[in-house]
């Protein structure tokens, strides 16, 4: 990839990447083939999906591609049948995948274990005859509250293989929050582990899922499924608790895939709740299916050699999508890791990168300008040379970081691919290709087949270079089929109420010149500086061009004279002192970034920042300490980052 322009401002990128020829000569998809399908998807959206869903197994095709009688509740594939677990399993093992890798997994204290797919499959085969012996069934919500392991995965393409829903809860979580999305899905067995290990330590989970199942506070659960990872000593309530390998020792290695309606639920995720109460957002087998593969498919151009490596947890919606369904689906191998990023050192990401010759490598810029701060001599102590391919996904990522990625991890070589779509998404909406021009920071344009604008608050087009509300204009395959819950249908519908017609996706962007799309941050996460409305995002990443900056979050503080003004909390580089001189600097540096208009009131030097369990900064907890205001929803806050405020 060869950079061509030079660096005006954050404010404005004009930095661009090109392809290395050879690399557009071997992709999948040629510019001529995106020209293509940019336009078929355009004249005729409908036969660009049904062309997508072809390339999948069905029992039965659909009667029609998308039902939109009743809108927003969009049905797609209405009357076809299918399972995604054949698809990600047993049509492989009829082919040349059959004895490739489809797992590998590596523990923190630097044990692996491998699987090929035909073991993946006699493995969730055995497990789903296992939860069918428990007396779940099609229907049936079955919680997964677990580290990363390989029995995750297994569990997850079990229950989906027997038509049970999956809700996995991520393991961070305390029993009160196990306790309330237990309650929220009315799941009927639960399955964890009696530990797992974390930074050099033993986590132990079994005794939080005793706590949130005490007294019958979710006394919908029959059966609690216990994996012996951490082999600790562990209470197991008879009649109710089973060790994992107890219940599927007796179960044999083949199990009947549940046929299921293209439009039945395949799984249950808690939103973030960030920004408030998460709400429980549905997915289904079908139409989640087409739109992963295809999307996935395009956007890291998958190949038969490839090690595909995406750090999400489970539980968040980029596990399901690019850890398990999507890489699955594709055929490829995905990797797994257990551990903190940092353990035992600094490196560990790049040691599992060359140990296993990763060749895709799926990140968030969260977890990037953590490592950044340790400096690229950890990188270079690894050959990283398989690397091929380089994705963010979660939150905007600022040039900095963007470039600093590139030239320590991609060697300069590798495309770095910014990924935007949501839990409520389901598949990738917004991305480069490996073949395209890139722009540090910028996810580029649209994926063929899926419409979005940027619109302002009466619904109308913005121009080029001004912010706006982001917008889908046209429904998707892998777009949420519902709310969970009393209130369910109506805070779907909240999500296409404000502009009749559109999703409504909460964050701000705007379009340059080029057509290139920025995402500037949450729409909540605005703000309103004496009539100039600025992104939180745009300001930080213009915090962290500056040396001493490792990580910058800023929220907006009441002012009597502005309306707001904005207040910035620093955690500095290693080197770097919390001092008044560089407070100054700092606010010196912003005014030249981004002009008079990013005047910073106060920076406050810390330590940590709160965040979610996912690791995005919780500005509004920041913002409820400073102005005494309620902080809403505190159980996505990392245990680790409580005390910073």
């Amino acid at each position: 990839m060869e950079p061509s322009g030079t660096l005006d401002s954050l404010a404005q990128e004009l930095r661009v990447f090109r392809p290395l020829p050879q690399l557009v000569v071997e992709a999948n998809v040629n510019p001529q083939e995106l020209t293509a399908y940019r336009r078929q998807a355009e004249h005729d959206p409908l036969g660009y999906w049904e062309e997508a869903a072809d390339e999948l197994d069905w029992y039965k095709k659909w009667d029609r591609v998308l039902d939109d009688s009743n809108a927003p509740f969009y049905r797609w594939f209405p009357g076809a049948r299918c399972n995604i677990v054949y698809n990600c399993l047993d049509r492989h093992i009829e082919t040349a995948n059959k004895n490739k890798l489809a797992l590998i997994w590596e523990g923190e204290p630097g044990d692996s274990r491998k699987f090929t797919y035909y073991e993946l499959y006699r493995e969730v085969n055995r497990f789903a005859g296992a939860l069918r012996t428990l007396g779940v069934g099609k229907g049936d919500r079955v919680v997964i509250y677990m580290p990363p392991l390989p029995e995750a995965v297994i569990a997850m393409l079990a229950c989906a293989r027997i038509g049970a829903v999956h809700a996995l809860v991520f393991a961070g979580f305390s029993a009160k929050a196990l306790r309330s999305r237990i309650r929220d899905v009315d799941a009927r067995l639960v399955v964890t582990a009696d530990g797992f290990y974390r930074n050099g330590q033993i986590i132990k989970l079994k005794p939080i899922v005793d706590e949130a199942l005490v007294g019958g506070c979710a006394d919908c659960v029959d059966s609690v499924v216990v994996v012996h990872r951490a082999k600790v000593e562990t209470d197991m309530q008879e009649g109710r608790d089973f060790w994992y390998d107890d219940v599927v020792r007796r179960e044999r290695r083949e199990a009947p895939a549940e046929v299921m309606e293209a439009g039945d639920p395949l799984f249950l995720l808690h939103t973030s709740g960030t920004t408030g109460a998460p709400k429980v957002v549905s997915h289904c087998h079908g139409g989640y299916m087409v739109g992963v593969n295809r999307t996935l498919n395009h956007v890291f151009d998958i190949k038969p050699t490839d090690i595909f490596w995406c750090t999400a947890d489970l539980g968040w919606i980029t596990g399901h999508s690019a850890v398990v369904y999507g890489p699955l689906l594709a055929g490829t191998t995905t990797l797994i890791y257990e551990g903190h990023p940092n353990y035992p050192q600094a490196d560990r990401m790049w040691h599992i990168v060359s140990k296993y010759g990763v060749t895709i490598f799926y990140t968030a810029p969260t977890l990037i300008r953590m490592l950044m701060r340790f400096g690229p001599q950890y990188p270079r102590m690894h050959d990283l040379s398989t690397l091929r391919i380089l994705g963010t996904v979660g939150e905007p990522i600022g040039p900095e970081t963007w470039l600093w990625f590139y030239r320590h991890i991609g060697r300069g070589e590798c495309p770095l691919l910014d990924t935007w779509w949501q839990t409520e998404t389901g598949m990738f909406m917004i991305s480069p290709l490996p073949i395209s021009l890139l722009k540090p920071g910028s996810v580029t344009r649209a994926l063929p087949g899926v419409a979005v604008d940027v619109v302002d608050r009466e619904g109308n087009s913005v121009p080029e270079g001004k912010g706006g509300l982001l917008v889908v204009t046209k429904p998707w395959p892998a777009m949420m089929t519902g709310v969970y819950g009393e209130d369910g249908e109506a805070q779907y519908r909240q999500a296409f109420a404000r502009f009749p017609g559109k999703y409504l996706a909460g964050d701000v962007a705007k379009r340059d010149e080029d057509g290139f799309l920025w995402i500037q941050g949450r729409a909540d996460d605005v703000l309103n500086i004496a009539g100039h409305r600025l992104g939180t995002a745009e300001l930080e990443n213009a915090f962290r061009a500056h040396p001493a900056v490792a990580e910058a979050a800023v929220i907006g503080v009441p002012d009597k004279i502005k309306g707001e003004a904005a207040k910035a909390f620093i955690i500095l580089n290693p080197g770097f002192a919390g001092t008044v001189e560089l407070m100054v600097e700092l606010q010196n540096h912003m005014r030249k970034e981004l002009g008079p208009v990013a005047a910073i009131k106060s920076v406050e030097f810390r330590d940590e920042l709160p965040r979610t369990k996912s690791g995005k900064i919780l500005r509004r907890v920041l913002k409820s300490r400073e102005t005494g205001e309620d902080p809403g929803d505190l159980s996505m806050l990392d245990d680790e980052s409580e005390q910073a405020g």
